[in-house]
């Protein structure tokens, strides 16, 4: 495997006519599929209609998740998976793209002390989820008590009448959720995957699959002794199952609407023992607040829309701990994304089992839906595993588990690297590789290819050009919307828009 040779293509040029495995969906879940199989020795063609992280991956709150939520549903089997997953993706797989997260519960007057006994009980059951995945408490501290004071040290916003300190308790953020897709389907295409954006699966029976570039319009086909669906929300496009979608909204604050917020507010929802809407700082001057759990109805559509309704109660309720209420005039940015949860039948989204499900369809497709970004590595094995029964293909033992992705090295390590922290914190040890890469494509300066692209928005071409030359973007979108999260906030879309342009024009995808 070598970072140098790792690139993903657009479109369907030069691809195979025969392979062991095809993968539709380059989500958090096709992208993981893929990366097991090539590593288990399988040749693996894995496309996407649009892009890499184009549907639910890019949508998510950014957290590496314990499961303390499914915990209080009594979902333990889920818990549990869910933090060694987490432990798996922290420690492991992408320490270069995780950090530890301070997430705290104020203690105010609307939270009676038998609320703040329960939250404090279900922290100290989360943490025995944390001991029991054997994760490191220098990974992720106990939970404890704080003081009001403390409070509002990492909470300046807090509204301090009737604040008697706060819960605190640790959980795992991503730097961001389209990054690591982005990162896994590169070290995928490292180990000798195929991997393909603008890729449009027009049909498959299982073992063949139809294809059409959806660059130049060309038509191929390849056959496959294994198809793996992993299409999230539009999976019942190829199989037929019956999917019961839920929209998660967030809203995008600049920083300075929670200034000096050092830790995840956590705001209970009024009525709930088990949900929170949260107030999450981001490393470029923003806060994601969320979450919402809304059951949708119709066609999924390939960009969801946040209602005015969850707007209203996403302020509404994280308003109710702050000094200063929020108010629609802080909101520069929304986004929703569809949970692909399978329809049980009964009961609201917020109560289905995020548990994922595995489906073999009579001609061999193999679906995988349900789970969580957390869970997306032993969704993959799960799916793989069903595949490889089913075709009789031989294959190596599952390598994920100690696998780390491109760029992953010890924290301590990661600390020491002489090289813009912006890279570091987006590419890890590859942002040697991400600056020379830009230099050789343009000819410019360090100085010129870090620079930020507005004083608030601090994309630089460096990594625009990375993301044409060997991270598959074809368009501004691509590099706006995936590979850097500028679309969140449309203000900045035109401000970085012309160095997407110029990297482009600069660095033609290879």
């Amino acid at each position: 495997m070598t970072a140098h040779l790792a690139r993903i293509t657009p479109g369907l040029a030069d691809i195979p006519d025969t392979v062991d495995l095809v993968v539709v969906g380059l989500g958090i879940t096709g992208a993981g599929v893929a990366l097991d199989a090539v590593t288990r020795g399988l040749s693996v063609l894995a496309v996407d209609a649009h892009d890499l992280a184009f549907g639910t991956s890019r949508w998510s709150s950014k957290l590496v998740h314990g499961g303390l939520r499914y915990l209080a549903h009594g979902q333990v089997g889920v818990a549990h998976e869910s933090a060694v997953e987490r432990r798996i993706l922290m420690e492991s797989t992408a320490p270069h793209l995780t950090h530890a997260l301070p997430m705290l519960v104020p203690l105010q007057r609307s939270v009676s002390r038998g609320q703040a006994a329960l939250t404090a009980a279900g922290f100290a059951a989360g943490d025995l989820l944390r001991i029991a995945a054997r994760t490191s408490h220098e990974t992720l501290p106990h939970p404890r008590k704080v003081s009001a004071t403390e409070a509002l040290s990492l909470a300046p916003s807090l509204r301090v009448e009737g604040l008697r300190g706060g819960l605190l308790v640790w959980d795992g953020q991503l730097e961001d959720d389209a990054r690591l897709v982005v990162n896994m389907a590169r070290t995928a295409a490292a180990y000798g995957a195929h991997v393909r954006t603008h890729a449009r699966v027009l049909a498959t029976d299982g073992t063949r699959v139809s294809l059409r570039d959806e660059l130049t319009g060309a038509e191929h086909s390849v056959s496959s002794r294994m198809v793996v669906n992993a299409t999230g929300v539009w999976a019942s496009d190829l199989a037929d199952i019956a999917l019961r979608p839920s929209r998660g909204t967030h809203l995008v604050l600049r920083a300075a609407s929670v200034p000096g917020l050092r830790a995840c507010i956590t705001a209970p929802v009024p009525g709930s023992t088990s949900r929170f809407v949260m107030a999450l700082p981001q490393p470029d001057a923003t806060v994601y607040v969320g979450l919402t759990d809304e059951p949708v109805e119709g066609p999924v559509p390939d960009v969801p829309t946040p209602s005015e309704s969850e707007v209203d109660f996403l302020l509404d309720t994280v308003s109710a701990v702050l000094a200063h209420p929020l108010t629609r005039d802080d909101v520069v940015g929304a986004f929703a994304g569809l949970r692909p949860l399978l329809d049980t039948g009964s009961g609201a989204t917020a109560d289905i089992s995020r548990r994922h499900a595995v489906l073999t369809s009579p001609d061999g497709l193999v679906t995988v839906v349900g789970g969580k970004l957390t869970t997306y590595r032993r969704m993959a094995q799960d799916a793989l595993d069903a595949a490889l029964t089913r075709s009789g293909a031989e294959a190596g033992p599952c390598r994920t588990r100690r696998l780390p992705l491109l760029g992953a090295a010890p924290r301590s390590e990661l600390a020491a690297l002489d090289a813009d922290p912006r890279l570091v914190r987006r590419f890890g040890t590859d942002a040697a590789l991400v600056l020379q890469t830009a230099r050789d494509a343009t000819g410019l300066s360090d100085e010129e290819l870090l620079a930020p692209a507005a004083p608030d928005v601090p994309v630089n071409l460096a990594e625009l050009v990375f993301g044409v030359t060997h991270e598959g973007a074809a368009d501004a979108d691509d590099l706006l919307d995936r590979r850097t999260r500028v679309g969140l906030i449309p203000a900045d879309r035109p401000l970085v828009e012309p160095l997407a342009e110029r990297a482009l024009s600069t660095a033609p995808a290879r």
